[in-house]
């Protein structure tokens, strides 16, 4: 239980007091009205005693009564019996006096840590406290006990009547009618003989005082100095009044008086005194459980709580008693004076009284029992010496209806034990209860028996120094006795807040709470929520505190007290109930509790409040079905609404949730749709999904065009544009926004409930400050959403909201208006329904939080996170805003196929644009053509539809005709990287102007679906804006399908070269191509016609072709092959210049030096060469210098120049053409390809890694010239001499040191074939230095010594790079066999 301002003996003692009644005159009356109080009242405050009196016992031991206090009543009479305790009338009053009595703001609380519970809660309950003490001094007068009844009577007069004797007699002969005549069974008395004390009252302001004296001294000889008393009062003048303040101790006890002099009056006399505290609809309103909520019914609810809470608000005021200035015309001499006058009532008067008849009723009980000893000693021999007496009743064999003659010993008994209980002598009192008892029980008189064992067990608790333990069992049997038997549940209470206190001094909080549960019962809901209280702090104050516990009890406590019209109550108990199950996991606990908070708040005009409640049910995932979600929803829109019409700002609504860091800003118009043929770039939209590789891809482009318009340089100040921000993004920088140009955000909502919610009318609210002033208030957009409605549960929804700035400035995006509908269809009658529609209007802000912090120790330790300013954009002035569509552009290429495009540039604001770029992914796919060598082609594409995209002549082809040559510079076709200028005319688009390029693509190698992208670039013609240029971004996918599959090869010939300077050293060079047909009739491809094969190169060109077929072009099936084969020969020097040589297969010649081959050539081989002729000079400088170099540079140097010697440096480019013909139009369309190929000697895969011995085996090339027959007279000459010439060709660019060995013999399996027996004869070793690409020529002999044929092919050829003075030389690789006949001739 909660902690009390008295101890527990206090509290006890307190309960049970002497009983004083009060009769005054009509004279006396008037004297204390002037004081706006009765006598009875007047004396209240001053009813306990500051001293200490005393009181012998039958033993004549001394007793000592301390801190007495004594109860002074008016004499109320009732005619008719009332069980007063149980009416209404009563039951108004204690819920008054609960009402009244709430927490005040800032009183002590008490705050517990239990396990990971931190719980703050009232350190005291002064409501239940204040209903336990009106409840206790409200205990009607019964006949089984005597505590309640009158011991004395004072009778009181006033000094200014005529003869004061005579009123004295007079109200002595009203007192015993009153209490011997029979009519009156209220109020009751204690013994026959009641005490009178009289009283002659004296008013200080009126009276004659002497004559008050003089009448008093006529009392004292009349009824003893002991018996009467003269009071004065009122000695208090008006002047005095208004100079002094006096205190006033009679407020706080009004009400009380009020319920003591009324109680046993009709319940309809009380109607006039205390305010109806609530309506029955009010009070009923909320009878139902709300876990029971109906659906149906529950949308109304708050509407009759709404009507019902003017009357709540007038019962929740504290009980109006007599107006202020209580005791105006005393002083505080006239509060001794009263003070001092009850110290002499009792001591003189009451206290003997006392003592007098507990002596005669121990006389009389000795007497009548025939006993030698006194009781008090009888009882000590009986029951002392610590028997424990029994601890149970059996079950009584009749009800509670025996009554005893008051002259009954057993009552005398009671009647003793009742006077030493009320002077606090509770040893003998506890003995006579004990006797009492076992009379009782033995008579099966079981109302008195159980008075008489809850009387004995608070006697026992009660005694000094504890001799006996609390009988708590005593408690148990006499509340079970009248709750069960006697079914009187007002003593049942009594006898339950004694034990509850008495068990909760000595610790034991258990059984406290277990006794106080058993009590609640459903004939009174303010009893049962008090003690329901009582018994969670119980579970709270625990040696281990039983938190589920308190909270449990709590909540039930609170919805009894809701039962009871104590909404304040109910509230402050589900809120304290609320720590426990806040964020613990108990959802549908929490929805509970939180619903009835919310509705508790709303009745008590706490609307703020309520929708909090109301908040946390809809926001935290929810495990309610969707019935009780649609009922909880309703309430709260309905309490939103009647708190939103009273504030002057929008308030927050947490339906639906926005997800902040989910929201994604766009700046600028939304992508335009295709216009007919014309297709659209499809730049940055909200469609698309953000990823990170894709955007670290379009950022490395626009550096690339950046660094290109900057002189290849990037700014350090350089941030890739963004033009969609979200989380994922880059949001430390504000982004910069174009004025005039909108702004659109997407918000996205999740609905946590399983109902419908319906949103409308959304719009932005923002806050701009303009450059140069103070920020604006929050406003609003004017553009609106359509209705968004989420009827799944948890789904989300994103809304685009746009915002389109006219000013330069700051802007920030603060969050987002709408309407919120919860739509719920009632079914009036089959095919009707009636839509209820509930709508408030709010707002949610936009709050995000950015990424987390991880750099700094800090960070990682603590939840740091950084800024995101996505929704704070600077608002910069005009930029030119471009628009690109594509003509004709395809989705289906072939491999290497060749299609003309056309592309359209828009200036779509109004500002002119500059410096037009674009850089793609594949530089290789596209190109706008070089200025000097673009064909000249019909500007409109419609017109150009059966053209070639290719510049060519009429010509007729001629067997064994010389290519054509045209020498090109690579200047004409320069695009040394991937950003490539548009030729614009005059370099300007102007505003609101438009032009159409033609665009030329090539399909991928590779096929399969390629993603290309475009980022075009441009610039605004005003310099020294805040936004240097501009991106649009365009993206599209190209399936590639198989088209030829080319291979080259070369070789040279062993023939000896010619002596004219046009074909030195390379007329022996063939090129063969390899052409195959590997497309499977894919796209409608029937045939492909080769057409032209061309070449490019600085060194070689291809001179004619020498294929052996007749006809004009190949032409190639699906799967066929077709192999040609050119002769190639070296280029005349040229600085830097290609030539381009051209062998047409078919009537006309195209010509490949121009757009768009030359454009394509360029972007797709050069690269490859320019990088190898970058890379050459580094190697020659590294051969000069041999002696430092290390032995992996000289390795590296060396494979390098085997390499170059190898490489035959020309560039193929076959020209194709294909017949397709379309599935879904039925017409054919011929378009052109061209493939290119880089030859070398050996075959395009790669050569293997040998180690550099095997590579120097190259470096000279060796040829055997001799006659292939050869006739000798073996018969007249024995020995055959025959004349070889042998021809070293020196294939590397650095000089040779050669060595050649004729005195090897071959063991080869290929020489064993033929015969052998020659040798060489004359010199037989030769050293010599070959200069670069030098041919030397030396005559050998061979000496044969009878006819065969022989493999001439033994010489053994060493050589060295001649700077390698380490190096040994390395044997070059032999030719094939070189076989000669030699036969024998007859003469």
């Amino acid at each position: 239980m909660a902690q009390c301002v008295q101890s527990v003996q206090e509290f006890v003692q307190d309960s049970f007091v002497p009983m004083v009644a009060v009769l005054c005159s009509e004279e006396a009356e008037r004297v204390t009205r002037k004081n706006k109080l009765g006598f009875a009242e007047l004396l209240r405050p001053f009813c306990r005693l500051t001293s200490e009196g005393h009181i012998r016992d039958p033993n004549n031991q001394m007793q000592v009564v301390k801190n007495l206090r004594i109860c002074v009543n008016n004499v109320v009479t009732s005619p008719t019996p009332a069980s007063a305790a149980s009416s209404p009338a009563l039951r108004r009053l204690l819920n008054d006096v609960v009402l009244s009595c709430q927490p005040q703001e800032g009183a002590a609380t008490n705050v517990i840590t239990a396990g990971d519970y931190d719980l703050s809660f009232s350190a005291t309950t002064p409501w239940f406290e204040a209903y336990r003490e009106n409840f206790l001094q409200s205990m009607p007068a019964s006949d089984h006990e005597f505590l309640n009844h009158y011991l004395a009577c004072l009778l009181v007069v006033s000094s200014t009547e005529a003869v004061p004797v005579e009123q004295f007699l007079k109200l002595s002969q009203e007192q015993h009618r009153v209490q011997h005549s029979g009519e009156y069974t209220n109020p009751k008395w204690f013994i026959p003989n009641t005490l009178k004390y009289y009283v002659l009252l004296h008013d200080m302001s009126e009276g004659d005082e002497q004559r008050a004296d003089s009448v008093y001294e006529d009392m004292k000889q009349r009824y003893g100095h002991q018996g009467c008393y003269l009071l004065k009062l009122n000695s208090r003048t008006s002047s005095a009044e208004e100079d002094e303040q006096i205190p006033d101790p009679w407020s706080q006890y009004l009400h009380r008086n009020t319920l003591q002099n009324q109680v046993g009056r009709p319940c309809v006399s009380l109607l006039h005194l205390l305010p109806c505290l609530l309506a029955d609809g009010a009070s009923t309103s909320l009878d139902s459980h709300p876990l029971q909520l109906d659906p149906a019914s529950s949308s109304g609810s708050l509407h009759a709580l709404t009507a019902a809470n003017a009357e709540l608000k007038k019962g929740s005021r504290e009980p109006e008693g007599p107006a202020g200035g209580h005791g105006a015309c005393l002083t505080l001499n006239d509060h001794d004076h009263i003070r001092q006058f009850i110290q002499e009532f009792t001591f003189r008067g009451l206290l003997p009284h006392v003592e007098k008849n507990i002596r005669q009723l121990n006389d009389q009980l000795v007497s009548r029992k025939g006993l030698s000893r006194s009781l008090f000693t009888a009882t000590k021999k009986w029951f002392g010496g610590g028997k424990v007496p029994e601890k149970s009743i059996s079950e009584p064999k009749s009800t509670c209806g025996l009554l005893y003659p008051p002259e009954a010993p057993e009552l005398q008994i009671r009647k003793m034990a009742d006077l030493c209980f009320l002077v606090q002598h509770y040893e003998l009192a506890y003995s006579c209860y004990h006797t009492a008892k076992k009379d009782f029980l033995s008579d099966q008189a079981m109302l008195y028996a159980a008075g008489a064992l809850e009387m004995a067990a608070v006697s026992a608790f009660l005694q000094p120094g504890a001799p006996r333990p609390y009988p708590a069992h005593y408690m148990d049997t006499a509340i079970q006795t009248y709750r069960d038997v006697c079914k009187n549940m007002v003593l049942a209470e009594r006898c339950a807040l004694l034990s509850a206190e008495i068990l909760k001094s000595q610790g034991k909080y258990s059984e406290a709470a277990t006794l106080l549960i058993k009590m609640t019962s459903e004939d009174s809901d303010l009893r049962s929520a008090l003690l329901l209280e009582q018994a969670a702090h119980c579970f709270i104050n625990m040696r281990n505190p039983m938190v589920r516990k308190f909270a449990f009890h709590m909540i039930l406590a609170g919805h009894r007290f809701s039962k009871a019209g104590q909404r304040r109550h109910a509230l402050r108990c589900y809120c304290q109930a609320m720590q426990v199950y806040k964020e613990r996991g108990w959802s549908l606990a929490e929805d509970h509790i939180n619903f009835t908070i919310g509705r508790q708040s709303f009745t008590l005009s706490q609307p703020e409040n309520a929708v909090t409640a109301f908040r946390h049910i809809l926001t935290n995932d929810s495990r309610q079905t969707a019935t009780q979600q649609g009922a909880f929803l309703r309430e709260y829109l309905y309490v939103y609404k009647v708190t939103a019409s009273t504030l002057c700002h929008l308030p927050e609504l947490p339906l639906p949730c926005i997800h902040s860091s989910a929201t994604r800003v766009y700046f600028g118009h939304e992508r335009r749709l295709a216009e007919g043929e014309k297709q659209a770039a499809t730049h940055v939209s909200l469609d698309q999904e953000y990823d990170q590789d894709t955007a670290a891809m379009w950022g490395h482009l626009e550096e690339q065009l950046v660094a290109a318009a900057n002189r290849g340089t990037v700014p350090a100040n350089f941030q890739p544009t963004q033009c969609c921000l979200n989380s994922q993004t880059d949001n430390l920088r504000h982004p910069l926004a174009v004025a005039e140009e909108p702004i659109i955000v997407e918000v996205t909502f999740r609905n946590p409930l399983k109902v419908p919610l319906a949103l409308s009318n959304l719009s932005l609210l923002w806050r701009f400050s303009a450059d140069g002033a103070s920020p604006s208030q929050d406003r609003t957009t004017d553009w609106s959403a359509a209705e968004v409605i989420t009827n799944e549960e948890t789904v989300s929804v994103g809304a685009r909201l746009r915002l389109l700035p006219h000013a330069t400035g700051q802007l920030h995006i603060v969050g987002v208006v709408r309407a919120l509908t919860h739509s719920v269809d009632v079914l009036l009658s089959p095919g009707q329904q009636m839509l209820d529609l509930m709508v408030v209007r709010g707002r949610q802000d936009l709050k995000i939080r950015g990424p987390r912090l991880n750099q700094t120790k800090e960070d990682k330790m603590l939840i740091r996170h950084g800024l995101d300013l996505r929704l704070d954009p600077i608002i910069t002035p005009p930029m030119p805003l471009m628009e690109v569509f594509f003509l004709q552009f395809p989705t289906a290429l072939l491999c290497g196929e060749i299609r003309k495009a056309y592309v359209e540039f828009c200036n779509v604001s109004g500002v002119a644009l500059c410096g037009l770029r674009v850089a793609s992914t594949h530089p290789d796919f596209f190109t706008f053509g070089s200025q000097t060598t673009t064909p000249v082609t019909p500007l409109s594409p419609t017109s150009a539809e059966n053209c070639s995209a290719y510049k060519t002549l009429a010509t007729a082809r001629e067997p064994g005709s010389v290519a054509s040559e045209m020498l090109v510079s690579a200047e004409d076709f320069s695009q040394p990287s991937g950003v490539m200028d548009i030729p614009m005319d005059g370099s300007t688009l102007q505003p609101g102007q438009s032009t159409q390029l033609p665009l030329w693509l090539r399909g991928p190698d590779q096929e399969g679906v390629h993603e290309i992208n475009f980022l075009f670039y441009y610039e605004s013609t005003e310099k020294g804006i805040r936004i240097s240029h501009r991106v649009l971004r365009h993206t599209v996918f190209i399936c590639a399908s198989r088209s030829l599959s080319v291979q080259a090869s070369a070789c040279r010939s062993s023939v000896p070269p010619h002596h004219s300077v046009e074909d030195r050293g390379g007329a022996g060079t063939l090129v063969f191509v390899d052409v195959e047909n590997i497309n499977t009739s894919e796209a409608g491809v029937r045939e492909f016609h080769i057409i032209q094969v061309s070449s490019s190169s600085q060194h070689w060109r291809l001179h004619r072709c020498i294929n052996p077929a007749k006809d004009k072009d190949c032409k190639l099936t699906s799967r066929e092959r077709a192999k040609l084969c050119f002769r190639a020969t070296r280029c005349k020097p040229h600085q830097e210049k290609y030539t381009f040589a051209d062998l047409n297969l078919g009537n006309e010649r195209i010509i490949s030096s121009s757009t768009p081959c030359g454009d394509f050539f360029f972007r797709g081989c050069r690269p490859s060469e320019s990088q190898r002729a970058d890379e050459a000079p580094s190697r020659t400088s590294c051969s000069r210098q041999s002696q430092c170099v290390p032995a992996e540079d000289r390795a590296a140097d060396i494979s390098s120049i085997v390499r170059k010697c190898n490489e035959l440096d020309l560039n193929i480019i076959v020209i194709w053409k294909v017949r397709i013909q379309s599935s879904v139009s039925r017409s054919v369309r011929e378009t052109e390809a061209q493939e290119m190929v880089l030859l070398k000697f050996k075959s395009e895969l790669p050569p293997p890694a040998v180690p550099p011995s095997a590579e120097l085996s190259q470096l000279i090339k060796t040829n055997l010239h001799y006659p292939e027959t050869y006739t000798h007279p073996f018969v007249q000459d024995s020995l055959c001499v025959v004349p070889v010439s042998l021809t070293l060709s020196n294939c590397s660019s650095a000089q040779v040191d050669v060595l050649i060995d004729l005195r090897h013999r071959s063991t080869s399996g290929e020489s064993l074939e033929v015969h052998s027996s020659f040798t060489w004869v004359g010199q037989t070793q030769y050293k010599l230095q070959l200069q670069p690409q030098q041919v030397l020529g030396l005559t050998l002999r061979a000496c044969f010594l009878q006819p065969g044929v022989y493999n001439l092919n033994t010489p053994r050829v060493f050589a060295k790079p001649a700077e390698q003075d380490a190096m040994c030389e390395t044997s070059q690789q032999t030719a094939s066999p070189a076989l000669i006949i030699i036969s024998s001739s007859s003469a």
